[in-house]
């Protein structure tokens, strides 16, 4: 299924197989009516859900890959100084999944020699699916196909002429002089809030030349970014620098990088 070969492929294999299962788990209780919610102390909401898929991922690679770390958004991680480190994100897109919104994915992504190497986001609820091992390509599988495609950014040159997608307004005044997204939204030909992983992967796909996020975490992103690298695509921080260091991510076809830059650096 995977059309990918190369020296990640064995570790992809078990990614994908992860995901398999937390399909099963999150669409169970997607739209239950039992389904328990409590609030973080952040005020963003936890749903059994989320703590079940990552105990069940984390079990998995337990007894599959004994050897290597794990990081993820509700148990944290262990062994840090490990070689490798699985980075998981049970469900991305939390407060969607809890107001049944499709717009959620698990995230999972291997981080090893010093890079994250391979990247998983299976997102049941809209039928589709993204994956990429380094030096693979990047793929997708949408309802309906029995075949993966390859996917590449957009060849669009021009930020006048690319469509752009975030999340929302909140965070943004904290970077550069606080008017980058006024910037990028009045600079660009189309503006879409389709929201956390999705805004990346349809940069990826080439159907959104740019996306911003300005407050991620590293399981918020790691799965994303193999993905929109091996697609032919740029990622960084607000400031140019390594997003998972930077706490934010930029991305885009590459072409308008430095553009959308000096934007959020005026």
């Amino acid at each position: 299924m995977t059309s990918i070969a190369g020296p990640w492929a064995d570790d992809l294999a078990v990614a994908l197989d992860l995901a398999d299962q937390a399909d099963h788990v999150t669409m169970a209780a997607f739209g239950s009516a039992d389904l328990v919610v409590e609030t973080k102390p952040d005020l963003t909401p936890v749903s059994e859900a989320d703590k079940e898929t990552e105990r069940l991922l984390r079990f998995q690679l337990a007894a599959t890959r004994p050897g290597d770390a794990i990081m993820g958004e509700e148990y944290g991680s262990y062994d840090a100084g490990a070689a490798r480190t699985w980075i998981l994100d049970p469900i991305d897109g939390t407060k969607n999944y809890v107001r049944t919104v499709p717009v959620w994915a698990t995230l999972i992504a291997l981080r090893a020699e010093q890079e994250v190497v391979l990247g998983v986001v299976s997102a049941p609820a809209l039928g589709r699916r993204w994956w990429a091992a380094k030096g693979s390509g990047a793929w997708t599988i949408s309802p309906g196909s029995a075949e993966p495609r390859r996917i590449r950014v957009s060849g669009v040159s021009h930020l006048q002429d690319a469509s752009f997608s975030y999340s929302d307004a909140v965070g943004w005044d904290k970077h550069g002089s606080g008017t980058g997204l006024d910037s990028l939204l009045t600079g660009t030909w189309r503006q879409r809030a389709y929201g956390d992983f999705w805004s990346h992967m349809l940069v990826a796909e080439g159907a959104v030349d740019v996306a911003g996020e300005p407050a991620l975490e590293t399981y918020d992103m790691a799965a994303l970014i193999p993905i929109i690298c091996e697609a032919g695509g740029m990622v960084s921080a607000y400031d140019g620098s390594n997003a998972l260091v930077g706490g934010n991510l930029l991305s885009s076809n590459g072409l308008l990088h430095p553009a959308v830059l000096s934007l959020l650096n005026a």
